[in-house]
């Protein structure tokens, strides 16, 4: 007896040094969701676009104001010369030249700074909204998982219980207490909660999938934790919530910044019609070999030769950049006209959510009064049961039941969570809430 006991231990031992050092046999931990949302934002592909897009717009400010800065270029313009000579790419043939060049005075260019600026900020609006974007969908997507996690931990304990009762009325048709009928809907009984645990599973796999992408966890790894969602603000529907949203959203502010962008541009392309002035330099070594001492007079020919100063333009008669200009207003107009659109919409999509919120709200006390109903309901089917004044087929109807309005208060909290989320993004409070999680 003793050493059946002290083998037992050995291999449970065994059994549990392999399991821990075996990845299949590891159990994963729950992932918070303000975890999974610091990681999506890591990861996420939306978020690294809006950076790119950033970079661009710096960089683009960046080319505009180098023009100030001279622009120094060294070369050669080697070639012999027959007869007088000729400029190569117009710059005199020369052994070695440096020329410099930048602008001084330039009411375009100096527009055209502002409107990349403009972009610049736009671009970071774009950022702010592109990362809220990518916290919605992982605070929606891990609420949805954990909706369905918890939905096939429950339909199982009911596909148990259904298998039971096929078989007890399997036995009562046997008996021919019942009829067959009564065994097929049973069955059928049995067949539904099946399926039911087939979607739940199918759909919770799939959401793993794409919190796994957007995480970078492996999604057998990714587990909920209901306690990690923080609770919802109350929404006071007498608040006035569309024009907070408009003040605070990062696409209002990226549209408002692109119009005054364009307009900029226009501007820009106005004020091209107006004088400019460049610094400009120049430096050539010239050889005899290029017959410049044939052509100019006698004895005057020097190898070192420079120019500085600048270089005024005047534009007289420009048609064509008339015509740009005017272009350029109307994508000025359209730009703007595309801000009050957006802030439209915000303004819009705010109250429609506001209002979802009450009505959610409203549904979802509904569902859970139905649910308590048919709990209590099984709870009163139970009893007479068990003191034989009610039938088995009574008891699987109020599961049944019971089931249906426990899957539809499930379905309702959840539509609520999500109109809550969308608002708060609106609002600008999604992150605030996420920083609030445990």
């Amino acid at each position: 007896m003793i050493n059946r006991i002290g083998v037992g231990l050995c291999l449970r031992r065994l059994v549990v040094g392999v399991c821990l050092l075996s990845p299949f046999c590891s159990v994963a931990e729950p992932v918070p969701l303000k975890k999974a949302v610091e990681l999506a934002l890591q990861h996420s592909t939306l978020s690294a676009i809006a950076d790119a897009d950033q970079q661009h717009a710096l960089e683009s400010y960046r080319e505009l104001h180098d023009n100030y800065i001279p622009q120094v270029t060294v070369g050669s313009g080697l070639g012999k010369s027959w007869g007088y000579p000729l400029s190569l790419e117009g710059s005199a043939p020369s052994l070695f030249n440096v020329t410099a060049q930048s602008a001084v005075f330039n009411p375009a260019l100096r527009e055209s700074l502002r409107a990349a600026q403009a972009e610049y900020q736009a671009s970071s609006s774009q950022i702010k909204n592109q990362r809220s974007a990518v916290i919605q969908d992982t605070v929606l997507s891990y609420a949805e998982l954990n909706k369905w996690e918890q939905r096939v931990m429950r339909l199982r304990e009911e596909e148990s219980a259904a298998q039971k009762f096929e078989q007890a009325m399997a036995d009562r048709v046997k008996e021919g207490v019942d009829s067959p009928l009564e065994s097929t809907k049973a069955r059928l009984a049995t067949a539904r909660t099946r399926l039911r645990v087939a979607e739940a599973e199918g759909s919770a796999d799939v959401l793993r999938e794409h919190l796994s992408k957007l995480t970078g966890l492996t999604a057998s790894g990714i587990e909920t934790s209901a306690d990690s969602i923080p609770a919802f603000p109350e929404v006071h529907q007498d608040e006035d919530l569309p024009s907070s949203a408009e003040r605070s959203s990062p696409a209002v502010s990226s549209a408002v910044e692109h119009a005054r962008a364009q307009y900029l541009r226009a501007r820009a392309e106005h004020r091209a019609l107006l004088p400019a002035l460049d610094f400009a330099a120049q430096y050539a070594l010239l050889a005899t070999f290029n017959n410049y001492d044939q052509f100019f007079q006698p004895h005057s020919f020097q190898a070192n030769n420079a120019t500085i100063g600048v270089a005024i333009r005047f534009p007289f008669l420009n048609a064509s950049q008339r015509a740009r200009a005017q272009a350029a207003d109307a994508d000025a107009v359209k730009a703007k006209r595309q801000a009050d659109a957006a802030k439209n919409q915000v303004s819009e999509e705010t109250l429609k959510r506001q209002r979802s919120v009450r009505q959610m709200q409203a549904a979802q006390e509904v569902a859970q009064l139905e649910y308590e109903i048919a709990k209590a309901n099984l709870d009163a089917v139970q009893t007479k049961v068990d003191a034989g004044t009610a039938t088995i087929k009574d008891l699987g109807e109020s599961r049944s039941q019971l089931s249906e309005h426990y899957i539809a208060l499930q379905d309702t909290t959840f539509e609520l969570e999500r109109a809550r989320v969308g608002l708060m993004r609106s609002t600008g409070d999604l992150e605030k809430w996420i920083n609030g999680a445990n």
